[in-house]
C-alpha cells in the first residue's frame, strides 16, 4: 500500500518544470496555454495510486492536446505555454480550493492519492505547479503586449474531450470539436463560421461538450479580466490522438483563424 504523505516540496530537482514555453519567439499577437498538456505525476506521489492504464486515460491529461498545441503554434507563429503536470494532481483550470481542483474522482475512477489530503498537501501542489504555470502564462502575455502595445494580444485555450464518458450514461458525443465562449465574440463566432465553411462534414458544437460560461477559469483570469480577445478550443480526442491527426486539425484552425490574427476589430481591448 501507498502512503501519501505531504510533503513541503513536490517536485524534485531532476523533474521537469511546471510548465513549458514552446515556440517563445512566435511573433503572432496570440497565446496559445494548454492547461491539461501532461500526464506527468510527481515522483514523490507514487502515480496517486493509479494503475499505469489509468494515468493514460482521459482522466489524466487532455490526450492529443499537446500535439495539436504545438502544431497550431508552429502554424500561427505564435508562442505556446504548456503545464508539465496531470490535471489530477492540480486542474489549472481550476480556482484552487475548488472540488474539482483535486478531484477524489474522476469519470468514476477514484483516485487514491488525492483522498483525504490536508489543506497543507493541497497548497504545495498550488504553490509548485499551478502557480508557476500561470505565472508563466501571464508574463508571457506581458512580454508580449510590451512588445507590440498597439496590438493586444488574444489568448486561444487548447482542450480535448473524450468521446464519451463512462460514468454518466451519456450517448456518444457527436462533435469534433467544440468552441467555447461567454460574452466575447470577436474569436469564437468567426472561427465557427470559418470551420463550417470548410464543408467537411464536421459537427461543430458551439458553447458543446462544455460551455465556457461554465468552465472558463484560465481565460477569465488572464484574458476577459483584462479585456483580451479570447477563446476555448476543445478538439475530440479520437481526433487528435496521433501527431498526425493533430496536425491536420491544427491545420484547419490555423486556416479559420487567418484572417483574424492581427485584425484591428479583434486586437482591441473591450470588455463584454
Amino acid at each position: 500500500m501507498v502512503t501519501f504523505l505531504d510533503t513541503a516540496s513536490l517536485l524534485d530537482a531532476d523533474e521537469p518544470a511546471p510548465f513549458e514555453i514552446f515556440n517563445p519567439g512566435g511573433q503572432a499577437p496570440v497565446l496559445l496555454v494548454a492547461d491539461h498538456a501532461s500526464n506527468r505525476i510527481p515522483r514523490c506521489l507514487g502515480g496517486l495510486g493509479l494503475s499505469a492504464a489509468d494515468q493514460q486515460r482521459h482522466i489524466a491529461w487532455d490526450i492529443g492536446s499537446a500535439d495539436l498545441t504545438m502544431s497550431l503554434s508552429l502554424l500561427l507563429n505564435a508562442p505556446a505555454v504548456l503545464c508539465g503536470y496531470s490535471r489530477l494532481v492540480i486542474d489549472c483550470n481550476r480556482l484552487p480550493g475548488d472540488p474539482d481542483s483535486i478531484p477524489v474522482s474522476s469519470d468514476g475512477t477514484v483516485v487514491p492519492g488525492n483522498c483525504g489530503l490536508s489543506e497543507a498537501g493541497q497548497e504545495v501542489r498550488t504553490t509548485d505547479i499551478f502557480n508557476p504555470y500561470h505565472q508563466a502564462v501571464a508574463d508571457t502575455l506581458a512580454h508580449m503586449w510590451r512588445r507590440c502595445p498597439t496590438v493586444p494580444p488574444a489568448l486561444l485555450s487548447i482542450h480535448s474531450f473524450t468521446p464519451q464518458l463512462l460514468s454518466i450514461k451519456h450517448p456518444p458525443r457527436p462533435w469534433q470539436v467544440g468552441i467555447l465562449w461567454n460574452r466575447d465574440p470577436r474569436l469564437a463566432v468567426p472561427l465557427m463560421d470559418g470551420l463550417r465553411a470548410c464543408d467537411d462534414g464536421s459537427c461543430i458544437g458551439d458553447n458543446q461538450p462544455y460551455s465556457g460560461r461554465d468552465i472558463a477559469f484560465t481565460v477569465d483570469r488572464h484574458a476577459a479580466s483584462a479585456g483580451l480577445p479570447h477563446v476555448g478550443i476543445e478538439v475530440r480526442q479520437d481526433e487528435i490522438d496521433t501527431k498526425d491527426k493533430a496536425h491536420v486539425w491544427a491545420c484547419r484552425l490555423a486556416e479559420a483563424l487567418g484572417s483574424l490574427v492581427g485584425h484591428p476589430d479583434v486586437h482591441r481591448v473591450c470588455h463584454y
